[in-house]
């Protein structure tokens, strides 16, 4: 049943998996994300593809215990019901679009130590302002609803997000817990988003995991060559 579990999650963050939603623009008269020191984001240009493949975690950041997964099969038919603002956000999210940043990349590993976890980073980069609209949007929407349910197939997953203590890590950062609960079973799953610059870094998985390595994923994603 765990397995099972794991899998309807896979889907459910493939499909919400940071939505559509920033080809989107910030509603007129929208407060202004804050900003660490007041600063404002500056236009820069994204980087390459290629540079940000070399930034992303790997085994030998994570240490012993971890190996890549592969790709996940992309859902079409995930739904979100109970949530409004996510649900404006499920049309775009279940056609597999993604963050509507110009350059992304990505990488999951399951760790095999104490107990079977998994960690995911994803990577993106574009102008800091639309970095900061569209994920700030994004984490606005999932957190607009304390409880919602997320359906894919015959599989419905109930879902609770609250906001969580964010790290002191770069020029803006948004975090979350997520609690999936499906056929008896409940997986929780932490969600940092660290943005700096034209680099957003974004690591998803067990808390204990994310705890552990996210400052190295944020490092690493942000370092300056």
């Amino acid at each position: 049943m765990r397995r099972s579990t794991t899998t309807t999650l896979g889907a459910v963050f493939a499909a919400l998996a940071l939505t559509g939603c920033a080809s989107h623009a910030a509603p007129a008269g929208s407060p202004a994300p804050a900003h660490r020191n007041g600063s404002t984001p500056s236009a820069s240009a994204p980087l390459s593809s290629a540079q940000l493949n070399q930034r992303l975690l790997n085994e030998s950041d994570l240490g012993e215990g971890y190996n890549r997964k592969p790709e996940p099969a992309r859902r079409d038919d995930v739904t979100v019901i109970g949530c409004p603002a996510l649900e404006k956000l499920g049309a775009n999210a279940a056609t597999g679009s993604g963050l509507d940043f110009t350059r992304k990349t990505k990488v999951s590993f399951t760790y095999t130590g104490s107990s079977s976890s998994e960690i995911g980073e994803e990577l993106y980069s574009d102008s800091p302002a639309k970095l900061s609209n569209g994920i700030s949007k994004v984490f606005d929407a999932m957190l607009s609803c304390p409880t919602y349910q997320v359906a894919s197939g015959s599989s419905a997953v109930d879902v609770g997000a609250a906001k969580a203590a964010t790290p002191d890590l770069g020029d803006e950062q948004w975090s979350q817990v997520l609690t999936f609960s499906v056929g008896g079973q409940r997986s929780i799953v932490k969600q940092t988003a660290v943005r700096t610059g034209n680099v957003l870094v974004i690591v998803s998985g067990s808390p204990r995991l994310v705890d552990a390595h996210l400052a190295k994923a944020v490092a690493k994603g942000l370092r300056t060559r």
